[in-house]
């Protein structure tokens, strides 16, 4: 694998950066800008990594545009994404209460979502606790 100090190349990987948003970057804004704010993240070579999930409208959504997307975009393979939720063993009651505080607050804070092109990311491994993220040489 080479290495260049530019920044430019890491091996066949060339310029690409993860970028954290908090939910609260996204509360504000429509599925229609979540959407578009995504894309021009995923569309810099960037990995994103959400505070959060999607709604599943949302999510098929975005799926459904960046497969339309494939062809028409030079270079744009597609994306990858997944999420993974934490309080796996919590009692119901602590279950509801989540419940009840997401819905308030209009997300869910226990998630975490990762978006990346397909270019750069080949595959994402998920169990319940932890995602395996495959980068492409």
């Amino acid at each position: 694998m080479s290495h260049k100090r530019g920044g430019k190349s890491l091996g066949q990987i060339k310029g690409f950066s993860i970028q954290f948003f908090p939910y609260s970057e996204m509360k504000g804004l429509d599925s229609d800008g979540r959407i578009r704010k995504i894309l021009n993240i995923v569309f810099g070579n960037n990995i994103l990594i959400l505070q959060g999930r999607l709604s599943s409208n949302e999510e098929a959504r975005l799926i459904g545009d960046t497969m339309a997307m494939i062809g028409h975009v030079k270079g744009f393979k597609g994306i990858e994404l997944a999420v993974i939720s934490g309080g796996g063993s919590d009692s119901l009651l602590g279950k509801m209460a989540k419940g009840v505080a997401n819905v308030l607050a209009g997300g869910d804070f226990s998630a975490i979502t990762i978006i990346g092109p397909a270019s750069i990311v080949k595959e994402m491994k998920r169990n319940p606790k932890k995602i395996e993220l495959l980068l492409n040489r």
